[in-house]
């Protein structure tokens, strides 16, 4: 499966030192699944979440979901060993937190690389300081091996020194750089979380307000959230087949020698077609994992 139409719709914190959640996870409608060493993990149970972390890697058992190991930062007492035990762990990518240029990505690649990486191990990283935002082009194209941008929206508000607001306006400029920088690089993006479990209309408006920025899913905190996720970054049905009239009405115009085409009073161009494609394919990407996932 192409890497940017892989679904990733839910991405959702596991804490590693929680061995009956890391159980669990294996059973939910995840896209992701982010088994945490860092902020969900106090610093006397960094070790054995660890090693339950690793444990869990070896064991199997997550079927389609994909698996990111976040692991400490590389300025704490835990930050080497975690990268030494991810690099062959197993993880399909391995999640830095705060980020905040460039040669913090080359460093974490070389000690993966050094501690046996394979070359499929990807690189996520989390922008959640001023510093990280202001260079996350910079920090996007550092190493192919990076795959996504992770908004980390709660440390990003501290820092910020802002106050959460229902719409966001504190960090909007944020993610709409995060999402820039991204796709500048043709990395997936994903938004920040949601803390706020008891506010469902929150949840859904801030998924749909994080698709509409461009991002490719959302970073939850509980399995509660996944639903909205799942069907708020996926194509619905009247989109799907808005996509393929798009696709038809343009290929019937190009076999008249026309290059662009009108579908109910609107132009149709190139540029809609390549949308209308990338919608279809995800639709369809989605589609064959739930047929995966379906006992």
């Amino acid at each position: 499966m192409n890497g940017n139409l892989r679904p990733r719709r839910s991405a959702l914190y596991v804490p590693a030192s929680n061995a009956r959640a890391l159980q669990k996870a294996r059973t939910l409608p995840a896209d992701v699944l982010l088994l945490d060493l860092e902020d969900a993990v106090a610093p006397a149970a960094k070790e054995e979440a660890r090693r339950q972390a690793v444990a869990a890697l070896a064991e199997g058992g997550f079927g389609h979901r994909e698996v990111v190991l976040r692991v400490n930062g590389a300025g704490t007492p835990w930050g080497a060993a975690d990268l030494a035990a991810a690099a062959r762990s197993g993880a399909d990518a391995v999640l830095l937190p705060k980020v905040e240029g460039a040669e913090a990505v080359r460093d974490a690649e070389r000690a993966l690389v050094a501690a046996g990486a394979p070359p499929e191990l990807r690189l996520w990283c989390m922008i959640e300081t001023p510093r990280g935002v202001l260079g996350a082009a910079a920090i996007a194209a550092a190493s192919p091996r990076l795959a996504c941008l992770v908004a980390g929206t709660s440390d990003l508000v501290k820092e910020l020194g802002a106050r959460p607001t229902p719409g966001r306006a504190e960090v909007l400029t944020s993610l709409q750089l995060l999402v820039l920088a991204a796709r500048a690089e043709g990395l997936c993006a994903l938004d920040g979380v949601q803390l706020d479990l008891a506010d469902e209309a929150g949840l859904e408006s801030a998924c749909r307000q994080g698709r509409d920025l461009g991002f490719d899913g959302k970073t939850l905190v509980h399995p509660g959230q996944l639903a909205a996720a799942n069907r708020l970054f996926a194509p619905d049905a009247a989109e799907v087949e808005e996509a393929r009239r798009v696709v038809a009405a343009h290929a019937e115009a190009e076999a008249r020698g026309q290059g662009v085409a009108v579908l109910d009073g609107r132009v149709v161009e190139a540029l809609h077609v390549a949308a209308a494609r990338r919608r279809l394919a995800l639709a369809e990407a989605i589609a064959a994992r739930d047929a995966e996932a379906a006992p």
